[in-house]
């Protein structure tokens, strides 16, 4: 190919890039016209994908971190042939087009992940890595290497900046992810200015002090530059790559290259113009696609199907020889859960006494687990308090080098194939990292941490809620009750936040058999994440002869127990470990001649997506005395408790103190429960 060809399609993608963010008056030139050669070197001649197949699975897949430069990915998908037309490029960033401000998973042909929030992408990819890295090593075998492929991202200075990214960063360098390569936009040009105000460190030697093999292309123009430092890359197994290409910001642009005015507006008419004239582009039409682009571009549709053919002749070949691999591997890859995957789940007898949420948690997931070979996942650091270690699966972590003597957690070596994942204290990484692998698929991820630090998870949660992601998040020590760690641990406003996310399922257990549903729930839930708030105390195991059966969970909210009569006067309503305590209060309140209805409500939304008559069943709608019970903030209740009803929540930090201490002081006790309802009585 010639020297010529490669810059006019560097160039064609330069100015449809342009041309979209000037025609919709709205987004960032300057990205697209510095990158546009590495992204043409990466698309054109290493990146293995199927236009016309974008869900193939051997695919490579390709992370734009750096989602302001959302013009640029559309151009490549437009020109590579992928179901994105001239025209929905041409409504760039309008209503219901195609080609939204920012890359959105589900929404275009060919985007894998949602990207716009700075460093997430990065995590994203750490996790797609993950992800292939385990499939191929539990999967391949000598001579059948059905899952092998890579992971590319594009990032950016600010996507290097966010702590996000370190954290992914340097779990990616311990965990020799060699088919992670990500492509550094070091441009030196961030929205407000040059990084040297903020960000004039050796990004070089702090990758390489990850233990990631860095590369430097000192043009960002020099086409064979960047090809050969990508050969090496790929060349690279034992670490991840990051490849440092020089760039400029807007380049071509006589008034804004290197300037910040170039990353997140317009040119403008008249730059636009002396940009194409600098470049020698035509200046009009618009949107100009030449023919010899297009059809060099178009050569993926050809190499992809080539690609993806001979990868089904290689799966055939392994069906025959692994037939059992070959049918686990499918249903995994049809995100299919295995027949009898949950004929062991435990039934918890009645007791007293009872167990933490935490710990029924995790005898769950350890009977599951043995017949659900996808679900894999970790804590940050905290498995002996989350109890979400998959026992006897193994950890993953960097192959073993012949003659070394490495255990992993549970007694085994260390592998890609193990199903136990250390984060690390590194939440929000963590979260950005489950996304990932849901993306990529084959896998049930999940991450377990502290309810309190959901705070750092915050930007992930919300994005896997975004692109519907099956991701299973566990957090444990839900509320004040949880002692003597104080108030720095203690949440509060947390579950309000969380319910507040669209598309994110929120489930409190009150007992352990609510909590062996609640992961069944989990992971029979598809196109959204699920949250799981359990306990670090031991709450009752309610008896299920006297109480309704758990399964009732399934309905977000269900009545527990009645009147007599089925005709309540009062209803007290509780999610989580306040279960009991309502349970015991009614109790009480019933020898006092009320008629009482006991609901146990673990997940909002599982609640209000039943039908109407099922909802005014569970909370008659003449039934006005209503007290809501939960240790955490009130926010959000009264939608259950009505003009009429109350709420004991927390409406201040909590303390340092043991459990039972902190309930009489904060009014979780048998005696304010009756009180707060008698007063509704009145």
């Amino acid at each position: 190919m010639s020297a010529q060809l490669d810059q006019l399609c560097i160039n064609t993608l330069r100015f449809l890039s342009v041309d979209m963010v000037q025609q919709a008056d709205s987004g960032h030139p300057g990205l697209p016209l510095g990158a546009a050669p590495m992204a043409y070197v990466l698309w054109n001649r290493w990146l293995k994908a199927n236009p016309r197949n974008p869900e193939w699975v051997d695919r490579d897949r390709f992370v734009l971190s750096a989602g302001h430069g959302s013009a640029l990915l559309y151009s490549l998908l437009h020109l590579s042939g992928y179901e994105l037309s001239l025209d929905d490029i041409r409504h760039f960033r309008q209503w219901g087009s195609k080609a939204p401000g920012h890359p959105e998973r589900g929404h275009t042909p060919g985007v894998e992940v949602t990207t716009g929030p700075l460093g997430q992408g990065f995590g994203n990819a750490v996790g797609m890595a993950i992800a292939e890295a385990q499939l191929a090593a539990r999967y391949n075998r000598p001579g059948h290497a059905i899952i092998d492929h890579h992971t590319w991202a594009i990032v950016s200075d600010g996507d290097l900046m966010e702590g996000v990214a370190s954290e992914a960063a340097s779990l990616a360098g311990h965990l020799q992810l060699g088919k992670l390569i990500c492509l550094y936009d070091d441009n030196r040009v961030t929205l407000s200015a040059g990084t040297d105000i903020a960000f004039t460190e050796d990004r070089a030697a702090r990758f390489d002090a990850y233990g990631w093999h860095t590369l430097s292309v000192a043009d960002g123009n020099d086409v064979e530059a960047i090809d050969t430092a990508l050969k090496a890359a790929r060349a690279e197994t034992r670490r991840p790559s990051l490849v440092l290409i020089r760039t400029h910001i807007g380049f071509g642009s006589p008034n804004k290259q290197d300037t910040f005015e170039a990353h997140g507006s317009p040119l403008g008419v008249d730059e636009v113009r002396l940009t194409k004239q600098r470049l020698g582009w035509p200046t009009e039409p618009a949107f100009l696609i030449p023919e010899d682009a297009s059809a060099h571009m178009r050569q993926a549709i050809e190499r992809g199907a080539r690609d993806e053919a001979a990868w089904h002749r290689r799966m055939d070949a392994y069906a025959l020889a692994f037939p059992d691999l070959a049918a686990e591997l499918q249903g995994r890859l049809r995100a299919e859960l295995p027949a009898g995957w949950d004929a062991d789940i435990p039934s918890f007898p009645a007791d007293a006494k009872g167990m933490a949420t935490r710990a029924a948690g995790g005898k769950v997931m350890n009977a599951i687990a043995p017949k659900l070979p996808a679900l894999t996942g970790g804590s940050a650091d905290l498995d002996p308090s989350t109890k979400t270690a998959l026992k006897g699966m193994g950890d993953f972590n960097p192959p073993v080098v012949p003659g070394e003597d490495v255990q992993g957690s549970d007694g085994g070596g260390w592998s890609h194939a193990g199903r136990n994942l250390h984060f690390g204290v590194r939440e929000h990484a963590m979260g950005a990292i489950a996304n990932g692998m849901a993306a990529h698929g084959g896998v049930i991820p999940y991450g377990a941490t502290f309810l309190i630090f959901s705070d750092y998870m915050r930007p992930p949660i919300r994005l896997a809620a975004l692109m519907g992601l099956h991701v299973i998040h566990v957090f444990t020590h839900d509320s004040i009750l949880l002692g003597e760690d104080g108030p720095t641990h203690q949440p509060v406003e947390q579950l309000a936040g969380l319910r507040a996310i669209p598309g994110l399922s929120v489930i409190r257990p009150a007992d352990a058999n609510e909590t062996a549903v609640a992961w069944q729930v989990a992971l029979e839930t598809r196109a959204r994440p699920v949250l799981l708030v359990l306990s670090r105390q031991d709450v009752p195991t309610l008896d299920r002869r006297r109480f309704a059966p758990a399964d009732g969970l399934r309905r977000g909210a269900y009545v527990l127990s009645d009147a007599a009569d089925g005709k309540p006067a009062l209803i007290l309503i509780a999610s989580g470990s306040e279960v009991a305590l309502i349970v015991e209060a009614a109790d009480r309140l019933r020898g006092q001649g009320i008629a009482v209805r006991c609901v146990s409500m673990p997940s909002w939304d599982l609640f209000e997506a039943q039908p109407r008559v099922y909802r005014e069943s569970v909370l008659p709608p003449d039934v006005h005395a209503r007290l809501a019970v939960e240790a955490g903030s009130p926010q959000g209740w009264c939608r259950y408790v009505g003009d009429g009803g109350d709420v004991l929540g927390v409406e201040r930090f909590g303390a340092s103190a043991p459990a039972k201490v902190i309930a009489e002081h904060y009014g979780f006790t048998v005696d304010n429960v009756c009180q707060r309802a008698l007063a509704l009585q009145r």
